[in-house]
C-alpha cells in the first residue's frame, strides 16, 4: 500500500557474525548524528582529502584540517557561511566549493535531535504539517518515532516487519579505516529520510487535489541505500500506468505542478522550476525540511532502478561504504555531474557494482539472472518494493579489504576495461560488447541501464570531458601501484 517506505529492501536474515577490529570498538557500528562530534567529522574530512591526495598522487595537497566558524542557534550548532542562507533560486554550491562530507549537512546536540525528529516525525497532537489544509494521513496511523540508534534503513512502520542492522566491514588497513569513518559521518540517517518521507506525503496529498489517481514515489539515493547526509530528494510521480510523452505531456503536467507550486504552497514550497531536459522535471525547496528536491512525471524506470539498488546494497556490507567513497571522489574532482558533461552518480553506482561483479572472484552476482522474477522490467509498481526484501545475502568468497576493493576499482577501470567497445552491464554481471545502434555507437562512455537498457552515461559526449575522467582513474591506478603497497601492504585483485 505504502511502497516506497524505507524499511524495504533489507533482507530478514541476520547478518554474519564478524568480529569487531580495534576502529570499529572505538567508533560505533551505528554512530548517531549527534555522536559524530565537529572535530570527528573535520578529522575525517582531513584524513579524507589526505587519501585522495595520496591517490592522485599530489602529496603537496595534503594539509592541517582548520576549524570553521560556528554559530549557535537555540543551543545547535550550524556552520556559518559568507553566502547567503536563503534560496534564491541559483545552482546549489559544487561538492568543490563545499568540504566532502558535509554540503547542507546538520550536525545537532542531542536537545537538537529531538527537536528536528520531532519536526520530522508529527505526532497525532501536532498538526504541524508542510502544507496547508492537509489533514491526517493514514500513513501515519501506523507510524511510531524511530529507534535511533541506527541509520537507515532502520525508518519502521508497523505495517510492516522491521529490519535487521546492517554490519560494516572490519577495517584490515589505514585505507579501510578512512572509507568506514568518511562512510559513518556522511551516510544518511534515519532523520534525513523522516524528512523527506513526510514531504513526499504531503506533496501526494496537494497534488492528488489536480490528478485525484496520481501516487508520488520517493526515488533514487534517497531510498536505494547509497545516499548521505547532503543527498537530495528525487520524486517521480505516476499519473497513469501508460507511458507518457516526456516532451509533451510530461512538461504539461509538471507545468501544472509547478503553478500549484507557487500559488496555494508558495509559503512551503520556494522557487519551483520547471527544467526542460530530455526527462523534464520540477525543482523546488521545501522550506520546512529545507531539502531540495527533482520532481519527475512517469520515469518508471526510477523506481525500479531504486529497489534493483537497494538490494544490491545491502546484501554484501562493503557495498554502501565503497560507492560512498567513490561517489566523493568523483565529486570532488568535479566528474559526478551529468548536467556538465560528466557522470551522474546513477552511474558511478552501476560502475562499482560491474566492477564488483566482475572480480575473479565475485563480491555481488547478477540479481537480474538469479532472480528475474522479482526484478521483472514489466512488474507492476505496487509489488516493486517487495523483491528486495526477499533477496539474502550474497556469501562473497572474495576476502579483499575496503581498501584492496577501492584500489581495484581504479585499476579496473584504468588498465581493464576496453572503453572503445566495451559496455558495462550489471544486468549481465559482465562487459558486453557494443551495440552497432545510435544508443551506442560513437559513444565515449557505455553504461547499461538494467532495465530499459539505455546508456546512462550518454551526458559524457565531449571528449574533453571524457580524457578528464579517464584520466583521473590512470593518475590513480599509478600513484597506488607507487605508493600503497609500501605504506598499507595491500594485495592488489588480479
Amino acid at each position: 500500500m505504502f511502497p516506497n517506505h524505507s524499511s524495504l529492501g533489507c533482507p530478514p536474515f541476520p547478518p554474519k557474525h564478524q568480529q569487531q577490529s580495534n576502529f570499529l570498538t572505538k567508533v560505533p557500528l551505528n554512530m548517531l548524528p549527534t555522536l559524530v562530534s565537529r572535530q570527528h567529522l573535520i578529522e575525517t574530512e582531513f584524513n579524507f582529502q589526505n587519501a585522495v591526495a595520496v591517490l592522485s598522487g599530489n602529496l603537496a595537497s595534503t594539509r592541517d584540517a582548520t576549524l570553521q566558524p560556528v554559530a549557535y542557534v537555540r543551543g545547535s550548532p550550524v556552520h556559518v557561511s559568507d553566502s547567503p542562507t536563503s534560496f534564491r533560486g541559483r545552482k546549489r554550491r559544487s561538492e568543490q566549493s563545499v568540504p566532502y562530507d558535509v554540503k547542507r549537512h546538520r550536525l545537532h546536540s542531542h536537545h537538537s535531535e529531538t527537536a528536528v525528529v520531532n519536526q520530522a516525525v508529527l505526532s497525532p497532537e501536532e498538526h504541524r504539517y508542510s502544507f496547508p489544509r492537509s489533514v491526517q494521513s493514514p500513513l501515519f496511523h501506523a507510524y511510531h518515532v524511530p529507534d535511533l540508534t541506527g541509520c537507515v534503513p532502520l525508518v519502521r512502520y508497523t505495517l510492516f516487519p522491521e529490519s535487521t542492522e546492517i554490519a560494516l566491514p572490519m577495517a584490515k588497513d589505514k585505507l579501510s579505516q578512512q572509507v568506514l569513518e568518511l562512510f559513518q559521518a556522511c551516510q544518511q540517517q534515519t532523520c534525513d529520510l523522516h524528512k523527506k518521507e513526510v514531504c513526499r506525503t504531503q506533496l501526494q496529498r496537494e497534488i492528488q487535489r489536480l490528478f485525484p489517481h496520481s501516487k508520488l514515489f520517493l526515488v533514487g539515493s534517497s531510498l536505494n541505500g547509497f545516499g548521505t547526509r547532503s543527498s537530495d530528494g528525487d520524486l517521480c510521480l505516476m499519473v497513469k500506468e501508460e507511458p507518457v510523452n516526456q516532451k509533451t505531456e510530461a512538461r504539461n503536467i509538471l507545468s501544472l505542478v509547478q503553478k500549484l507550486f507557487s500559488t496555494s504552497l508558495s509559503t512551503y514550497i520556494e522557487r519551483p522550476r520547471l527544467i526542460r531536459a530530455k526527462v523534464p522535471i520540477v525543482r523546488f525547496r521545501d522550506k520546512v525540511s529545507c531539502m531540495e528536491f527533482d520532481l519527475n512525471v512517469n520515469s518508471v524506470v526510477g523506481i525500479r532502478n531504486t529497489f534493483l539498488l537497494r538490494a544490491y546494497a545491502y546484501m554484501e556490507d562493503r557495498v554502501r561504504p565503497l560507492v560512498l567513497v567513490i561517489k566523493k571522489w568523483a565529486s570532488f574532482h568535479d566528474i559526478n555531474d551529468a548536467s556538465r558533461g560528466t557522470l551522474s552518480s546513477y552511474s558511478l553506482v552501476l560502475m562499482v557494482l560491474h566492477y564488483l561483479q566482475t572480480l575473479p572472484e565475485p563480491v555481488l552476482p547478477s540479481l537480474q539472472k538469479i532472480y528475474p522474477e522479482s526484478f521483472d522490467p514489466t512488474m507492476q509498481l505496487h509489488h516493486i518494493h517487495e523483491a528486495p526484501r526477499t533477496i539474502p545475502p550474497y556469501p562473497s568468497k572474495n576476502g579483499s579489504s575496503l581498501g584492496e576493493l577501492l584500489i581495484g576499482f581504479f585499476k579496473y577501470y584504468a588498465t581493464e576495461f576496453d572503453w572503445s567497445n566495451q559496455v558495462i552491464s550489471v544486468r549481465e554481471a559482465r562487459a558486453i560488447l557494443r551495440p552497432d545502434d545510435s544508443e551506442w555507437r560513437n559513444r565515449f562512455i557505455c553504461i547499461e541501464e538494467p532495465f530499459d537498457r539505455t546508456n546512462t552515461a550518454r551526458a559524457v559526449h565531449e571528449k574533453q570531458k571524457f580524457d578528464l575522467i579517464r584520466g583521473l582513474f590512470l593518475k590513480v591506478n599509478i600513484a597506488s601501484c607507487l605508493i600503497f603497497p609500501v605504506t598499507l601492504v595491500f594485495k592488489v585483485v588480479r
